[in-house]
């Protein structure tokens, strides 16, 4: 409900599907003037903007709020009535998200555990005391870089489906940024690692993003999949933290 101040355009897309075919038919005709570009131009500007809310509208009252507003008819709730909707439906969609999160959470829990288990089985994979799992994919001759220290990497990240969800190798452009602004996983992890080696890590989510994942690519108690190419350590401390 991020977006309740465009409510007044919302599930524009979604009421044209339910007006009357003459209207339908109308609607495709060509747009002639200047005022029918620009009003068709807004429609979309706003249909587009409230997209993300249609499932949450009834078309059919949301359209009527519409054009009670356009035609400067008076309003069938009072101005506090309609603040007190909003709370109270924003109310009910958040439970609705923090039960989703926390299914999601539980089965994401299961998953991991039982990748980390048979994961851990495998020869060449190293499971630290945090639990992190790393694999030796190249062996590195540099230095190895201390948490204080900003490196430069390439990296391919991948939830435990294979979906990628950030990867500097995609986008072919190395990285460099403090090794302590990471999530937990990658700073132990990248300082296990000397300077030209390649490593494969799995994550387990306490040492990831947790409970809260990062939407919208990575639910919650997500278990994460990196292989990681350390290729220089850029600086000896990171940069003060504001």
């Amino acid at each position: 409900m991020k977006h309740l101040s465009l409510l007044a355009g919302s599930a524009l897309a979604l009421g044209w599907l339910s007006i009357p075919a003459a209207m339908a038919a109308d609607a495709a005709a060509p747009l002639k003037t200047n005022k029918e570009r620009y009003s068709y131009a807004v429609g979309q500007q706003i249909g587009t903007q409230v997209q993300p809310l249609t499932d949450s509208l009834d078309s059919q009252t949301f359209l009527r709020g519409l054009k009670d507003v356009l035609e400067k008819k008076p309003p069938v709730m009072t101005p506090e009535q309609m603040t007190q909707a909003r709370t109270e439906f924003r109310e009910v969609l958040q439970k609705d998200m923090e039960q989703k999160n926390l299914q999601a959470g539980e089965k994401n829990q299961k998953k991991g555990a039982a990748f980390l288990a048979e994961n851990g089985k495998k020869t060449g994979v190293t499971t630290t005391a945090s639990g992190l799992q790393y694999e030796v994919l190249t062996p590195g001759s540099g230095p190895k870089p201390k948490a204080t220290d900003q490196v430069k990497v390439h990296y391919h990240g991948t939830l435990l489906d294979g979906t990628v969800f950030d990867s500097s190798i995609v986008r072919k452009e190395p990285v460099t940024f403090p090794l302590n602004r990471v999530i937990p996983g990658w700073t132990e992890g990248v300082q296990l690692m000397p300077v030209g080696g390649k490593y494969r890590f799995v994550i387990p989510s306490k040492l990831a993003y947790g409970p809260k994942g990062a939407p919208p690519k990575i639910e919650p108690e997500s278990t994460l999949i990196f292989e990681v190419e350390l290729l220089e350590i850029v600086g000896d401390k990171a940069p003060e933290k504001k």
